[in-house]
C-alpha cells in the first residue's frame, strides 16, 4: 500500500499534483475538509459531534478527525494506498495518524514537500484567485497570513517525518510534467 503525505504551503501544486498521482497510481484522496463534509452529510455521530464544534467556532479535536481517517481507511481496505492532503498539521496529528495506520499496518510510506519560495507563492495565489474568485487567494496580506501559518506551525511536521527517514523535498518551481516527474522518482523508491 502506497501512503503518502503531500506536503506544502498554500500554492505549491499539491492540488495538481495530488489529482495526477491518484489516476496514475490509482490512490484515494484523503481530505480532512472533503471527510468533515462528508461525515456531516452523512449525519454520522462523528460528523454531528464535528458540526456541533464548528457550529459554536471551535476546531474539530484531532481525536474526531483521525475517527474520520480510520472510517475512510476502513471504508477501502482494498485501495492501492492514500494520499493524505491537509493533514498532519501539526506533530500531534503526525502521531496520531502513525498510530492509526500502525494499527491497520498501513504506515506511510514517505512525505514529499514541494517547495516554493514565498514570493512565487504569493504570485501562484494571486493568479489562483483571479481566475478561481477564492477570496483568500485575492489578497495579499491574507496570502502572507497564510504563508507565514504554514512556515511557523505546519512546516515542522517535516521533521516528524525527516526522524523516520521518510522525509523527500521536490523543487515545486517548473512545469506541472517535470514535478510530477520528479514526484514519481521519488515514489518509485518506496
Amino acid at each position: 500500500m502506497l501512503n503518502l503525505v503531500l506536503f506544502g504551503p498554500p500554492g505549491a501544486g499539491k492540488g495538481t499534483q495530488s489529482q495526477k498521482l491518484i489516476e496514475k497510481y490509482g490512490l484515494i484522496h484523503l481530505s480532512t475538509g472533503d471527510l468533515l463534509r462528508s461525515e456531516i452529510a452523512q449525519g454520522t455521530d462523528l460528523g454531528l459531534e464535528a458540526k456541533k464544534l464548528m457550529d459554536e467556532g471551535i476546531l474539530v479535536p484531532d481525536a474526531v478527525v483521525i475517527g474520520m481517517i480510520s472510517h475512510k481507511l476502513d471504508a477501502n481496505r482494498d485501495a492501492k494506498g492514500f494520499i493524505f492532503d491537509g493533514f498532519p498539521r501539526t506533530v500531534a496529528q503526525a502521531e496520531a495518524l502513525d498510530s492509526l495506520l500502525a494499527s491497520k499496518n498501513a504506515p506511510i510510506s514517505g512525505m514529499i514537500a514541494l517547495e516554493v519560495d514565498d514570493d512565487e507563492l504569493e504570485r501562484r495565489l494571486l493568479e489562483r484567485g483571479k481566475e478561481s474568485g477564492r477570496p483568500d487567494d485575492a489578497n495579499p496580506e491574507v496570502i502572507r497570513k497564510r504563508i507565514k501559518e504554514y512556515n511557523d506551525k505546519t512546516a515542522p511536521v517535516a521533521g516528524f517525518y525527516k526522524a523516520q527517514n521518510k522525509f523527500k523535498s521536490i523543487n515545486g518551481i517548473g512545469s506541472i510534467d517535470e514535478i510530477f516527474n520528479a514526484i514519481g522518482d521519488v515514489i518509485s523508491t518506496y
